[in-house]
């Protein structure tokens, strides 16, 4: 594998509009709160509002990782308790049928280092979905697809499953020439499996301390490799995607690996791109810690409460060393602490950074 290339402040190229496009982003965000708002009577994220899965378990840190991978919270071997959230894509709350893209986000908590500014307590969240590379390049293009799903979110739910289940015929048939169409899948035609057995990806970079990284989240636990691209029906389940991670970690521990593809050739793996995806035969996804999630309750009240409503997760909750980079990651900076603060202004319910062990069984 080529020598990776080190952290510089020049390799991201921040555009001189950037300031009216998140300015905007914030707007269409708020939209969309204020819409679901008026819909739920409580408040929800601006995207990935359902929750299918609320998890706590532990991140450790691989032993005797290469001079490049042990870098940051990698740097030296060691145990954080860590909070999951198993989420889709849209900024409304829709039947499972509404087949749309995965999310996964990771908060480690613990963590030390020189924070990144405005973040607050001692975490690390690691924000990720279930594809390589974002749907879009950059912000500018992110905002045109949320001003897209903003126009959609009153929709009613009939004419999004129909919607789906057309998008979801067409994505079999260019998955059975060997294909894969993000647009497809972004839109509402994902393919109907388990959700337990997706790989995640943060797909956009970040510092990764000395170096610059894209990270990984793949299952490795037998029971769960068993639930890569397997079927899981949720016609008439409303909630099936939430009911089948319940049921899985009723009576099994889940395990994952962790894994970091270093950056190693400026022009093919570019910063500020983010829906080009970095080639993996040039450098491949390389593990540096594992997480653990006993058997546990993954859905409650309790649980509701104190991770979903009651935390935020943005890749901008760090330290320094693993610092987002590119024009997606820098729109993430701007709005997420917007769209949690709605939250919490509506929903009576402080939205702030734990700085404790959280219990499993909530």
């Amino acid at each position: 594998m080529p020598s990776p290339i080190r952290f510089d402040p020049s390799l991201e190229a921040v555009q001189p509009d950037e300031d009216e496009v998140h300015a905007e982003m914030i707007r269409v965000f708020r939209a969309i709160q204020e819409t679901t708002l008026k819909d739920y009577g409580h408040a929800v994220r601006g995207v990935h509002a359902k929750s299918h899965g609320l998890l706590t378990g532990r991140l450790t840190v691989l032993p005797d990782l290469p001079g490049p991978l042990a870098q940051g919270i990698f740097a030296t071997p060691g145990t954080y308790d860590a909070v999951l959230r198993l989420s889709t894509n849209p900024g409304d709350i829709l039947d499972d049928s509404v087949s749309t893209p995965r999310g996964l986000a990771v908060k480690v908590i613990g963590v030390p280092g020189e924070r990144l500014p405005g973040a607050g307590g001692d975490t690390q969240d690691f924000v990720m979905a279930n594809a390589p590379s974002f749907t879009v390049p950059d912000a500018k293009a992110f905002l045109r697809s949320l001003t897209l799903l903003a126009a959609t979110t009153d929709t009613p739910q009939v004419f999004k499953k129909v919607f789906s289940a057309a998008l979801r015929g067409l994505e079999s048939a260019v998955e059975a020439v060997g294909g894969k169409s993000p647009t497809l899948i972004s839109l509402g035609g994902h393919p109907e499996t388990h959700i337990l057995g997706e790989t995640f990806y943060s797909q956009a970079p970040l510092r990764w301390g000395d170096y610059v990284a894209k990270v990984a989240l793949a299952p490795v636990s037998p029971a769960l490799t068993a639930l890569t691209n397997a079927p899981l029906a949720v016609n008439g389940k409303p909630n099936g995607l939430r009911d089948a991670v319940s049921e899985f970690f009723a009576a099994h521990e889940g395990v994952w690996e962790l894994r970091a593809q270093l950056l190693t050739n400026r022009e093919s793996m570019p910063i500020e791109d983010a829906a080009t995806p970095w080639p993996e035969e040039e450098s491949p996804y390389l593990p540096v810690a594992r997480i653990t999630v006993a058997p546990q309750a993954s859905w409650s009240d309790e649980k509701v409460r104190t991770l979903d409503d009651g935390l935020a997760f943005s890749p901008w909750h760090g330290i320094r060393a693993h610092q987002p980079l590119g024009s997606v990651m820098r729109a993430r900076r701007a709005v997420y602490p917007r769209s949690a603060g709605f939250r919490a202004e509506h929903n009576g319910c402080p939205v702030r950074e734990p700085t404790r062990r959280l219990p499993t069984h909530a």
